[in-house]
C-alpha cells in the first residue's frame, strides 16, 4: 500500500526568515519616517496622485511575500509516494471448546448478570479472534464427539458467525478431550505456518472417545503443535439452572475437572496450563496467549521524492517582478 509524503530537503534555509524579519521592520519604519518629511500634505497628494499611504505599502508587501516564497523554494519542498511492503508470518490456531452439559454451570458473571460458562467462553474467544491479524484460525467443538465447527480461515467474520451458533450439547453430552485434540491436530498439521497452537478449553475430564488426551497431545507435539490448556470453573459444586415442578430453580452439582491430565497434555507439547475460576481470569488467560503468540510482521518502506520548488519559485519571481513594476510606475515613490 502507499500514500503521499512531503518534506523539505533543505529545511535549514528557513533560517533566512530571521534575516528577513529585521529588514521588513526597518522598511516599515523607514516608510513611516518618510511621511513625516512633507510639511505640506497637498504637495504629497499631488505628487502621488492622491493615493492613500496604504497603497504605498503594496510594493513592500509584494517584496516580503516574494522573498518568503523564495526562501521556501530554497528549502526545496519535495513530494513523494511512500510504498509499504507488509510481510506477515501468521500463526495457525485451533480453538477447541467444550460444549458438554457441564458448560451450562452458571458460576460465572458478565457484569452483574450470572451466565453460563459457555457464554463467557464464547465472548472471550470472540474478543481473542478480533484481536488477531493475518492468522489462520479454526474452531472445533466437542462433547461426546469432536466436530469441526469452522475450518481454519482468515475470514474472521465467518468464524465469529459459527462461534455465535455454538450451543450446549451440540456435540453430545460426554467429554471426549482426546478426540478433540486429535481432530484439531489433523487440521493443523499440514498448514504452512511455522507456529501452530491449539487452545483447549474444558471444564471436565475425559469420559469418552478412543484417544487418550496425553497420547493425543504427544502426537500433536510431533507435528510442532503447542497446546495451551484452560480449565474453567470455580472450586466445589457449581450452580445449574434446572426446570422443576415448581419452575426454574438453581441446583448445585459437582463438576470434576481433571487438572493433572490437562497439565500433562500441555507440558507434552511445550505449552502451558491455566485455571480460570472467573470471567476476568479467563479473559486474562486469552490475553496472555495473545501476547505469547504474536504474529510477526515485517514492514519495508520505499519513498520516491520529486522536486516541488518550481511551484513556489515562479510565484516568488512574479511577485518580485510585480513589485519592481509598481514601484517604477503607478506606485512610484519620491526620491
Amino acid at each position: 500500500m502507499g500514500w503521499d509524503a512531503h518534506r523539505f530537503a533543505s529545511p535549514w534555509m528557513f533560517g533566512l526568515v530571521v534575516v528577513l524579519a529585521p529588514v521588513v521592520w526597518a522598511a516599515l519604519r523607514g516608510a513611516g519616517q518618510r511621511r513625516l518629511r512633507f510639511s505640506d500634505v497637498g504637495l504629497l497628494a499631488e505628487a502621488t496622485g492622491g493615493r492613500s499611504s496604504v497603497f504605498r505599502l503594496v510594493p513592500l508587501a509584494l517584496r516580503v511575500a516574494g522573498l518568503f516564497l523564495l526562501i521556501v523554494a530554497l528549502a526545496r519542498p519535495q513530494g513523494g509516494s511512500v510504498t509499504r511492503d507488509v510481510q506477515s508470518e501468521g500463526v495457525d490456531i485451533a480453538l477447541v471448546a467444550d460444549t458438554s452439559g457441564s458448560m451450562e454451570a452458571m458460576d460465572f458473571t458478565l457484569g452483574e448478570e450470572r451466565v453460563t460458562r459457555l457464554q463467557v467462553a464464547k465472548k472471550v474467544i470472540r474478543d481473542f479472534v478480533e484481536g488477531r491479524i493475518n492468522d489462520r484460525i479454526g474452531l472445533v467443538v466437542f462433547g461426546e464427539e469432536a466436530i469441526i465447527q469452522c475450518p481454519t480461515t482468515i475470514d474472521y467474520g465467518v468464524l465469529i458467525g459459527t462461534l455465535d451458533a455454538v450451543e450446549i450439547g451440540m456435540a453430545g453430552d460426554g467429554t471426549a478431550i482426546g478426540s478433540a485434540i486429535g481432530e484439531a491436530t489433523s487440521r493443523l498439521k499440514d498448514l504452512p505456518g511455522k507456529s501452530k497452537i491449539l487452545i483447549l478449553l474444558t471444564d471436565g475430564q475425559n469420559t469418552t472417545g478412543l484417544l487418550d488426551p496425553v497420547q493425543a497431545a504427544r502426537a500433536a507435539a510431533s507435528f510442532g503443535i503447542r497446546i495451551y490448556a484452560i480449565g474453567v470453573g470455580t472450586e466445589g459444586k457449581a450452580p445449574f439452572l434446572v426446570r422443576t415442578p415448581f419452575g426454574k430453580q438453581m441446583v448445585y452439582q459437582e463438576v470434576e475437572l481433571d487438572e493433572p491430565m490437562l497439565k500433562a497434555a500441555a507440558q507434552a507439547t511445550g505449552g502451558r496450563y491455566w485455571r480460570a475460576d472467573s470471567s476476568d481470569k479467563l479473559a486474562e488467560i486469552y490475553e496472555i496467549i495473545d501476547e505469547l503468540e504474536k504474529t510477526k510482521v515485517q514492514v519495508k518502506e520505499f519513498t520516491d521524492y520529486h522536486e516541488l520548488f518550481p511551484f513556489v519559485l515562479w510565484p516568488a519571481l512574479l511577485l518580485l517582478l510585480l513589485d519592481a513594476v509598481l514601484r517604477a510606475t503607478w506606485l512610484r515613490t519620491l526620491p
